[in-house]
């Protein structure tokens, strides 16, 4: 039951805008919380946000000399 409510709660935050100036197209917010050191590059040189987001990927540009576009984080599949 616990996991259940667990897995409600993230479905309903996932849901509710950010106000943050990156769009996760396709993605949840939770699958682009990626720290620093794990990104895995997914852009090029100068990409857009939108371009980022088009491939599927994050883009967080909040952090210096770190990819920001970058492969998001596998969702685990809730189960009830």
């Amino acid at each position: 039951m616990e996991a259940r409510a667990l897995c409600l709660l993230v479905l309903v935050l996932a849901s509710v805008p950010s106000g943050r100036a990156e769009e996760y197209v396709g993605l949840s917010e939770n699958q682009c919380v990626v720290p620093a050191k794990d990104r895995v590059d997914c852009g090029y040189p100068e990409v857009t946000p939108e371009q980022c987001n088009s491939r599927g990927c994050c883009f967080d540009s909040s952090i210096p000399q770190v990819p920001w576009c970058f492969k998001p984080l596998q969702e685990t599949e809730c189960t009830f």
